[in-house]
């Protein structure tokens, strides 16, 4: 389904096509892992070709994702529950990237998620690993497992802005913020994103 805020989730035809990734293949998802709609079959090809390596996790993302903080506090939000795996080919091939000196780019918060829930679980970054989630990142928060990180521009109030704003520091977040409003981009799923180095 599509989230409330696109026309109160009322799906149309073509939203069938352009709300899934290419490379989703697991059902049980509530929401499109929004920031790998931008790529598409021949972008992966063309960073494949260019030595760009690809891994694939899995979180099914649940309806939670849309609810914001209504805590006074961020610390006492109650996160939701969420189904997370770090297979064991995409471990090898993480494990692999960082014995090449290679970087970890996740894209979206959804990979986020799953490669933090699976270094705490396990004890150590890339192991395999699966389970429910209800990991909650926010500042401070030490970063065990990427080094960058692609993402749309979410909403206000939100456990995925926290996230981004534990990555990136919250004043560089909100610069990044104020600039997409005064140049139009496009925020949410549908939106544009941004690459945090």
């Amino acid at each position: 389904p599509l989230p409330p805020y696109i026309r109160n989730g009322q799906m149309v035809d073509r939203d069938a096509e352009s709300y899934q990734t290419v490379y989703a293949k697991q059902p049980g998802s509530l929401a499109a892992p929004t920031a790998g709609l931008h790529f598409t079959t021949d972008l992966i090809r063309h960073l494949q070709q260019k030595g760009v390596s690809t891994a694939s996790v899995v979180l099914h993302v649940g309806l939670g994702t849309f609810r914001p903080v209504s805590a006074a506090r961020l610390s006492e939000h109650l996160m939701h529950s969420e189904w997370a795996e770090l297979p064991e080919t995409t471990a090898e091939k993480l494990r692999k990237c960082r014995s090449q000196q290679g970087r970890v780019v996740a894209v979206g918060t959804t990979s986020v998620r799953v490669l933090e829930s699976a270094a705490q679980a396990t004890g150590s970054p890339y192991q395999a690993w699966s389970g429910q989630t209800n990991i909650f990142i926010r500042p401070p928060y030490q970063f065990l497992a990427m080094d960058a990180l692609m993402t749309n521009f979410h909403l206000p109030k939100s456990t995925l802005l926290a996230l981004v704003c534990a990555f990136a520091g919250r004043e560089l977040v909100m610069d990044a913020y104020h600039q997409a409003i005064e140049q139009k981009y496009r925020f949410y799923s549908y939106g544009d994103c941004m690459l945090i180095v």
